[in-house]
């Protein structure tokens, strides 16, 4: 017998909709771009050829309709792994989900999600105005944490070699290392400098940032910048891509983070105008997705 799902679990609003996304089965295609400014919606749509479906509910704003002959949604989460847990669950359930029976469907659907954000260099050769795609989401959020995962989905090689090179801290979430889709990687990376994408709860304290109060452990940058197990390093520093690599992964969808390098935190360096580099890149990842 099929597990039930209660109103107090999967929330649906008075019309059906998903309760946060505030869309309905049909809604989404299955070629998803994610960004974190609501604003950024619009730089990625306007480069469909249609807009059949707009939709919008706090920071979660949501564009559907094609591009190439392929339907394909342009979708903000907001800021933070909290966020992306939200957002992943919901639109998972929007295509796994007999949202009127509340049941898992028989038939799932793998949804292909390609997150494009801003993010921070932590390597001093990989400059300010270039493109990274994550081959790997470094979870230090905790998100991960509170989901059963399956034996071997994360990089155990990997989340203990950087443990140890960290003399990671008891008192923080443990951290932990998922890879991204080589599916994807191999569709829309070409040119791009690649490595492990760092996530963090926050911007300041968690990415090293210190203003009027001190770090707890003002060591951490480095420490991240110094990482190299079998010359896998970690490359960049944003809020998002842990949580999307290891819930859409578990999940079974295809997973992908490519960030414009607004700023190099080791040699301290921060773009003049990121802007035009980030419609530069929609419009490649836009074209490489639906090719």
């Amino acid at each position: 017998m099929k597990k039930i799902f209660e109103e107090s679990e999967l929330i649906l609003n008075a019309e059906g909709a998903i309760y946060h996304l505030g869309c309905k089965p049909g809604e989404i295609a299955e070629n998803i771009i994610v960004v974190g400014d609501p604003k950024r919606v619009n730089t990625v749509s306007k480069f469909f050829d249609t807009i059949d479906f707009k939709q919008e509910n706090r920071e979660l704003v949501t564009h559907t309709g094609t591009l190439n002959g392929k339907r394909i949604t342009a979708l903000s989460t907001g800021m933070g792994p909290d966020n992306i847990d939200i957002v992943i669950n919901e639109l998972d359930a929007l295509f796994n989900i007999d949202l009127k029976e509340r049941v898992v469907k028989d038939k799932l659907t793998s949804l292909n999600i390609v997150r494009l954000g801003t993010s921070g260099s932590l390597q001093p050769d990989i400059p300010i105005d270039s493109f990274c795609m994550a081959t790997h989401g470094l979870g230090i959020d905790g998100v991960l944490n509170f989901y059963a995962t399956p034996k071997g989905f994360i990089d155990d090689e990997l989340t203990d070699a950087f443990i140890k090179h960290t003399s990671w801290p008891a008192d923080l979430a443990k951290p932990y290392i998922v890879k991204g889709s080589e599916k994807l990687a191999k569709q829309i990376g070409e040119g791009f400098y690649s490595g492990i994408t760092a996530t963090a709860a926050g911007f300041f304290g968690p990415q090293g940032r210190e203003l009027r109060l001190g770090l707890a452990y003002p060591q951490f940058n480095s420490l991240f910048e110094s990482f190299n197990h079998k010359g896998i390093k970690i490359s960049n520093f944003e809020m998002e891509t842990s949580a999307l690599y290891g819930l859409g992964g578990m999940m079974g969808h295809n997973m992908l983070t490519v960030c414009v390098i607004i700023a190099n935190r080791i040699k301290r360096e921060y773009s003049k105008d990121y802007k035009p580099l980030m419609e530069k890149l929609v419009h490649t990842v836009l074209e490489r997705l639906t090719a």
